[in-house]
C-alpha cells in the first residue's frame, strides 16, 4: 500500500478559476488528509499582471511555514489583487501574522524567482497550458476550462494509488 499520493496543483495566484478549485482542494485535504501531498506549483499567467509577484510571495510564506494558507487567502482576493497589486501580498502576510517585511524585502530581491522560473517551465513541458491544472499519477487534468467532475476524477486515481 502506497504511504501518500502526490497531486500538483499548478496555479496562478490571480487566477479566478483557481480561487474557485479551492473548495475542491479543501475536500481532498478533508477526505484524505497526509495521505494526499497537495503541492502547489506556480503557473503565472502573463495576463494576470501581479500573478509573478504573488508566487513568490506563496514561496517566502512556504520559507515561513504558511505556504497554503497563504495561497488560499491570496487566491480569496484575486479581484482586489488585480486593482492594488503587490500591497495586497504584503497585507495578507501581515494578516497571517507573517513577516511581512521580509515578504516585501524577497519581491525586491527576487530570490524565489528561480523557483516560479522551474515550476513555470516544468509546467510548460508537461504541457499546462491554463490553470488550475491537476497532475497525479502522471495524469494531467485541465481545470481551466472546466472543473466539473474533475474531483470526482481525482479522487478516483488517488484511490487506486493508495490502494496498490
Amino acid at each position: 500500500m502506497t504511504d501518500s499520493v502526490i497531486l500538483d496543483v499548478w496555479c496562478g495566484l490571480q487566477c479566478l478559476d483557481c480561487n474557485r478549485a479551492l473548495d475542491d482542494v479543501r475536500a481532498l485535504r478533508a477526505r484524505y488528509g497526509d495521505r494526499l501531498d497537495i503541492r502547489l506549483r506556480h503557473f503565472p499567467l502573463e495576463k494576470h499582471k501581479h500573478a509573478f509577484a504573488a508566487a513568490q510571495a506563496a514561496e517566502e510564506a512556504v520559507e515561513q511555514g504558511q505556504g497554503w494558507p497563504y495561497a488560499e487567502a491570496v487566491l480569496a482576493r484575486t479581484a482586489e489583487l488585480g486593482e492594488r497589486g503587490e500591497p495586497v501580498l504584503l497585507d495578507v502576510a501581515r494578516e497571517l501574522g507573517l513577516d511581512a517585511e521580509e515578504f516585501d524585502t524577497a519581491l525586491i530581491d527576487g530570490r524565489h524567482i528561480l523557483i516560479v522560473d522551474a515550476d513555470q517551465a516544468e509546467g510548460k513541458a508537461i504541457g499546462v497550458t491554463g490553470t488550475p491544472t491537476y497532475v497525479i499519477g502522471g495524469e494531467r487534468l485541465d481545470g481551466g476550462k472546466s472543473q466539473d467532475g474533475l474531483r470526482a476524477r481525482i479522487e478516483e486515481i488517488a484511490d487506486r494509488l493508495l490502494a496498490s
